[in-house]
């Protein structure tokens, strides 16, 4: 059973209609399916709770799929002969709720997880209908599983990240676990401690909770509310300034 009585308790209870919001997971593993994942084991948790709770859930590998180096939209056009991060990038703009997940190497985040918030980059001056920056409405959250130490160090980089882009971060937005400093256990092996951690499955279920809340209120309100904030405004604002360097003969 991926869920305790308690996490079971919530779902019956709940008050709110979830139901229409999306999500997407990132795994970047480096393990291609359908060799196992230990950060899929967490991955489980939340995408239980929300799937009872009516949210439309992918987990998406990063590493199944070819997906060119680079911070432009589709890298077939900068020379690459095979791009398959564009039909990712539709699945996470479709999307209310993104969670990157990862596991932890030498203390940071994957190399897989660089690659995804490369590519992410790459959309980030696209604009929405508003003239915001495309990300603006969206919640963003994370989940890091290892043998090592570095699950603050890891979510401090990818949530900052997912704020610069656009996306917005409610409280307590990152969960993780890891093993004695290993080499020793990962989340999955037996007898980890792993599933049974009481920490973790707490913060991953706040996590999750707070994730759907947030989506909630940002899509009833529409989104960002637009005003002070579009960038088809400031580049057709008449006062340039301090103009950027576009702006100078």
């Amino acid at each position: 059973m991926i869920l305790n009585s308690f996490q079971q308790q919530l779902n019956e209870n709940n008050p709110e209609d979830f139901s229409g919001l999306k999500a997407v997971f990132l795994n970047c593993t480096l393990k291609k399916s359908p060799e196992q994942s230990h950060t899929s084991g967490l991955i489980s948790i939340s995408q239980a709770i929300m799937e009872a709770n009516g949210v439309s859930v992918e987990v998406i590998r990063p590493v199944d799929h070819q997906i060119a180096f680079g911070v432009y939209p589709d890298m077939k056009e900068h020379g690459w002969d095979a791009d398959e991060w564009p039909a990712i990038q539709q699945k996470v703009m479709d999307a209310d709720i993104l969670v990157l997940c990862t596991p932890i190497w030498l203390g940071e985040k994957s190399s897989i997880a660089t690659m995804a918030i490369e590519r992410l980059y790459g959309f980030s001056g696209k604009l929405n209908d508003e003239g915001q920056y495309a990300y603006y409405g969206r919640v963003g959250g994370c989940l890091i599983t290892g043998n090592e130490d570095g699950i603050k160090h890891c979510a401090m980089n990818m949530l900052y990240s997912l704020q610069h882009l656009g996306y917005t971060i409610p409280p307590q937005a990152d969960a993780g676990w890891i093993g004695e400093a290993g080499p020793g256990p990962s989340y999955m092996d037996k007898n980890s401690g792993g599933p049974e951690n009481e920490f973790t499955t707490r913060n991953t279920t706040f996590m999750t909770w707070n994730l759907m809340h947030l989506a909630k209120m940002l899509k009833d309100k529409g989104g960002i509310p637009a005003y002070g904030n579009q960038r088809t405004m400031w580049d057709a604002k008449s006062d340039q300034d301090s103009p950027n360097p576009e702006y100078r003969s």
